[in-house]
């Protein structure tokens, strides 16, 4: 049976999913790669033994594990596999975002993407963005799984006049994420409930709890059924980004596939990729327009609630894994 190392840094819901589709067909080992001040030796001699023993080592993101994983399976003579398509595949410098704003690290994931067997990117934005920079030897675009079976309508649940946005409250979220204009659009509206929802990773938190009106509630990390109740109540979602990577597996997936009306910026192409008809599209920070698409998602919300589900059906946890076990074997 093929030996598959599965390396990953952060634990991202899609990452975890992927993992388990691993884990179901390939004998799997896994490193939690830590940060770099964490043991960074150590866990580098753990990579190479994995390595070693075993036929592939699957990466997620184009960082400083890819890099020293792809190194070591040349060096072994191993499959190197790695799934990409945010951070690692961008420049943005006017949100100072996107590794390739610099040369130096440009140069180090540009390198780790072309000496890999295989990579995928998870949307067809991230494939396009992939190609400006890069030429791997072998691309097969992959979208990510929407978890339709978790994220679903609940009739027992009414829904309320709440407007929700999912996403960790950073200092580069705060632009990337369109934060600010979803405060705005909350201070207009003030009949209706908002709610950011996610972790606080830093003092960011601070200065939106400052400029938060009362309707806004900041709500902080919230375990996954806690997650999927907002959803389940809300009939607006909002993703009123600058940039985003994926097309499937995000928050906007999870919200769709709750039957929450979706409010996009038409700024973040890849979201297109998710809703394609069924958004309501606006300009990037526009917060006059954001109001009225907002109020124009909530009049849509009851012959809207199904559609959008639809849109995101297509996704599914066994079409990725199909095409993910696939690509993987035909490298070998």
């Amino acid at each position: 049976m093929t030996k598959i190392l599965f390396v990953y840094q952060f634990p991202m819901p899609f990452v975890m999913r992927d993992l388990k589709i691993v884990r179901d067909s390939f004998e799997t080992k896994v490193i939690k790669w830590p940060k770099l001040r964490h043991k960074p030796f150590s866990t580098t001699i753990n990579l190479f033994k994995g390595i070693k023993q075993t036929d592939a080592v699957f990466c997620w993101f184009a960082s400083y594990h890819a890099l020293v994983s792809v190194f070591f399976a040349k060096l072994l003579k191993k499959k190197s596999i790695i799934v990409t398509g945010g951070y690692d595949v961008v420049s943005i410098p006017e949100i100072n975002y996107g590794v390739f704003r610099s040369p130096f690290k440009g140069r180090i994931v540009k390198w780790t993407l072309e000496n890999a067997d295989l990579v995928i990117p998870f949307s067809q934005y991230a494939e396009d963005q992939l190609s400006m920079r890069v030429k791997p030897k072998n691309t097969k675009m992959i979208y990510l799984t929407c978890e339709t079976d978790k994220f679903k309508p609940n009739d027992s649940i009414p829904r309320e006049n709440l407007v929700i946005t999912v996403c960790r409250v950073s200092k580069d979220n705060i632009s990337r994420k369109g934060l600010i204009t979803f405060v705005e659009a909350a201070k207009k509206l003030p009949s209706l409930e908002f709610a950011i929802i996610g972790p606080h990773v830093d003092d960011s938190i601070s200065y939106l709890s400052k400029i938060a009106p009362s309707n806004l509630k900041l709500t902080g990390y919230l375990p996954e059924d806690e997650l999927i109740k907002w959803y389940q109540r809300a009939k607006v979602y909002c993703q009123l980004s600058y940039e985003e990577g994926e097309g499937a597996g995000g928050v906007l997936g999870e919200g769709m596939a709750s039957g929450c009306v979706p409010v996009i910026s038409e700024k973040a192409i890849s979201l297109k990729e998710t809703a394609k008809n069924s958004g309501i599209y606006i300009p990037y920070g526009d917060v006059e327009k954001t109001v009225e698409a907002i109020s124009k998602a909530l009049k849509l919300y009851p012959g809207m609630k199904n559609r959008v589900r639809e849109e995101v059906l297509v996704f599914s946890r066994e079409k990725r894994k199909k095409e993910l076990i696939k690509a993987i074997y035909e490298i070998f």
